[in-house]
């Protein structure tokens, strides 16, 4: 039988990116309703350079992810599973894998047409993945929004379903991405 926790490395960049997605989030709608101003700017950087990091960590997160195999769900665990919840186990995982990068990537295109670019921490300015134009980038925006909403709601159904593993079922499945100490 394989290992059945994940490592180290996997259960770092899991709780680090997990916790990054609500605070980025809260961000964005925080700031989202402030009116213009120099503090607003300096908050919209902060998200901009937070998605971008975002997004090179879920880079790394998927590279160590295959180049080594997550741990299989324990035998009896997929066993006791429906059919329909292993599926929807499945595709939650591939769609915010997708989400991750997709999320910040629509981004980084919203503030390229809005004519705002990224320059990661004020000194790294990085390319425009679109030219400058204000209509497209209104409809960028929309989809930013939307998709980052998605992959909240997916985060939150996450947890659900991992509390509900842990308290309801009792199979301890939440300890295979706990720290060794938990």
């Amino acid at each position: 039988m394989g290992e059945s926790r994940y490592s180290t490395v996997a259960i770092v960049l899991h709780w680090f990116l997990g916790l990054s997605i609500f605070a980025m989030f809260a961000l964005g709608v925080y700031m989202h309703e402030l009116p213009f101003s120099p503090e607003r700017l300096k908050l919209y950087n902060y998200h901009k350079w937070a998605g971008i990091c975002f997004l090179f960590l879920t880079v790394l997160r998927l590279l160590w992810r295959l180049t080594h195999r997550p741990p299989a769900l324990p035998a009896a665990i997929e066993q006791a599973m429906p059919t329909w919840q292993n599926r929807v186990y499945h595709a939650t995982h591939h769609v915010m894998y997708l989400l991750f990068f997709a999320v910040p990537l629509i981004g980084w295109a919203y503030s390229s047409a809005a004519g705002f670019p990224i320059v990661l921490f004020g000194v790294l300015p990085l390319p425009d993945l679109l030219a400058v134009d204000k209509e497209f980038a209104k409809q960028i925006k929309e989809l930013h929004e939307i998709s980052a909403m998605a992959l909240m709601v997916l985060a939150v159904l996450h947890i659900g379903a991992a509390l509900r593993h842990q308290f309801v079922d009792k199979d301890n499945l939440i300890r295979r991405m706990l720290p060794n100490r938990f």
